[in-house]
């Protein structure tokens, strides 16, 4: 009878052999199936890829966007640029422009964004790059309270590794139901979203508590705590390195309201400025380079009716601005030609 428990050892090693390459074989085949499908469209895999954008958030889109051969101009930042219609900008400039914007994220996202729109673009037509206040923090990490998916638009190992995660297992399930469905729906090719809309729903512009607190008064702590130097020169220094001399690259200090500006003199102000210098002199060493500056007291600046908080402004300013940005690009694309 003491024998049984040994004889019965083979079968359970037996069973737990099978068990364990059968989870084995489950993970390989998802891991397969997942690659197949590029839940996200980043072009790893061509076997189903449609030429259209699932609608998703610009988070993920900025993978199939950004890979876009069709369009050689992008605008990258966050929700600060993001009501600058590409369209409009391309029929301005005759660049096709796509817009890359992703909300609450700053430099560390951004400039992610563009390695990955300048590893599938060799000589770019023009690059729009949004520099705001996050730009100017002290942290050269650049910490975000937002998740962002740099696995997506990283190498290999990053990529497998991405797709080993709940988010991308159901997306892989989402897709492929997407792509079967005969009148599956699609996002705009090109980025835009204007999310005017959005803000007027939540009572932007008519709220009386909204409108108050776009009155209110910027405090008096400095943001940065100090007048540099400053991460992000050094930071956007290597990123220009990258991107080829021809190659026009306008950046943008978007508006803010003028109630969200700092008291002249005050240390906030002269850190921002300081901040605000340092990416200019670090942008000369691009050839082909300008700054569009919106925090220089426009007087559209003051117009509550332009904005529906103190860093979000509305469509009307926006096309201001993308004429100025477009007219930035047309002179250095001029430049290029003399």
């Amino acid at each position: 009878m003491a024998a049984t428990p040994t004889s019965t050892n083979p079968d359970w090693r037996g069973f737990a052999r099978v068990l364990l390459l059968s989870v084995v074989g489950i993970f390989a085949a998802y891991l397969a199936l997942a690659v197949l499908v590029d839940p996200y469209d980043t072009g790893r895999s061509m076997v189903l890829s449609r030429g259209a954008v699932r609608p998703q958030g610009p988070r993920t889109a900025s993978a199939v966007r950004g890979r876009d051969p069709a369009y050689t101009g992008a605008v990258i930042g966050n929700s600060h640029i993001q009501l600058i219609e590409p369209a409009a900008l391309s029929r301005l400039t005759g660049i096709p422009f796509v817009q890359l914007s992703v909300p609450a994220t700053g430099p560390m996202e951004q400039f992610a964004v563009l390695d990955w729109y300048l590893q599938h673009h060799a000589r770019p037509a023009a690059l729009v790059l949004s520099a705001d206040a996050f730009w100017c923090a002290d942290d050269p990490a650049f910490p975000s309270e937002h998740g962002f998916p740099y696995w997506l638009l990283g190498d290999w190992p990053d990529y497998l590794k991405g797709l080993i995660r709940y988010p991308a297992a159901q997306e892989t399930i989402n897709r492929l139901g997407w792509l079967l469905n005969p009148r599956h729906k699609v996002a705009a090719p090109d980025g835009w979203w204007d999310y005017e809309r959005n803000y007027l729903s939540q009572g932007f512009g008519i709220d009386p508590a909204k409108k108050a607190a776009l009155e209110k008064p910027v405090g008096p702590a400095p943001e940065p705590h100090h007048g540099g130097p400053f991460p992000i020169a050094e930071r956007l220094r290597a990123e220009l390195a990258r991107i080829p001399g021809q190659t026009p690259v306008v950046v943008v200090f978007p508006p803010v309201y003028a109630r969200a500006e700092p008291p002249a003199g005050s240390p906030r102000a002269n850190a921002e400025a300081a901040c605000r210098s340092q990416v200019r002199t670090v942008l000369t060493t691009h050839p082909l380079s300008t700054v569009v500056d919106w925090r220089d007291g426009r007087p559209q600046a003051s117009d509550p009716d332009q904005f529906f908080d103190q860093t979000h402004y509305r469509l009307p300013l926006a096309r201001i601005l993308t004429s100025e940005i477009a007219d930035a690009v047309i002179r250095l694309r001029t430049q290029m030609t003399e």
